[in-house]
């Protein structure tokens, strides 16, 4: 479910760096770049572009938390990170509608509203992954978790050095950690390559993408029965 929300937010850093204005809504490193270029460079409406994706994404980020942090539940995946995520999936849904009724001539107004809209999903989605508390995995940014990965890689190595040298398992699950961190980063980038091809071929679809994946996810989680305790 972590890699369907990673193919989530590199689908939408695609689809709003080529068809938003060359702006970043999911990955905010890239994004505060972006917008000192654009300072530099004395570029008033990219200017305008970055700031709104941050302010989408920090307001989405605090939307987030508001909902997944009202309750203690020490559950694997608590049901609020559900409600978070479903709510990611109407807003993903209404950037959907909003992208298929503008169509490829969309004025800068339009454009604003796009980015609105997928940087609050994408905020929501940051605030919902956080509060499962996997380490080192940041779903909507990818400097993080390439660094955690790493620094895993090199514990896993060790590990496997002090396991031979003394008839012990090693007390960290490394080969998990690490397949998993990797598959983030992997996962990231081919959810940008898809949403540039579909952008280049199907602009209409593109944004069926991230919606998609958000929605699987949800659905995943609701129609499982048994909880699962941490």
């Amino acid at each position: 479910m972590l890699l369907a929300l990673t193919w989530a937010a590199g689908s939408v850093d695609a689809i709003s760096y080529l068809g938003l204005g060359h702006v970043f809504t999911a990955m905010m490193t890239g994004n505060t770049v972006l917008l000192g270029l654009a300072l530099a460079q004395g570029e008033v409406w990219a200017v305008l572009r970055s700031i709104i994706a941050l302010v989408g994404f920090a307001a989405g980020a605090a939307v987030g938390a508001l909902i997944v942090e009202r309750g203690g539940e020490r559950d694997v995946w608590p049901p609020a990170v559900t409600w978070a995520l479903a709510l990611e999936g109407t807003v993903l849904l209404l950037f959907s509608v909003v992208w298929a009724l503008s169509g490829p001539g969309r004025g800068e107004g339009v454009v604003h509203i796009l980015i609105v809209l997928s940087g609050v999903a994408m905020g929501i989605q940051a605030a919902a992954v956080r509060r499962l508390g996997v380490p080192g995995i940041a779903t909507t940014y990818i400097t993080g978790t390439l660094t955690s990965l790493m620094v895993d890689l090199v514990g896993w190595l060790r590990a496997g050095v002090q396991t031979a040298a003394v008839d012990a398992a090693p007390a960290v699950n490394w080969e998990r950690r690490v397949g998993l961190l990797a598959a983030v980063f992997v996962v990231y980038g081919l959810g940008a390559l898809a949403g540039a091809v579909l952008q280049a071929r199907a602009s209409p679809l593109v944004t069926l993408s991230p919606l998609l994946a958000v929605a699987a996810v949800v659905a995943n989680v609701s129609v499982r029965r048994e909880p699962r305790r941490s």
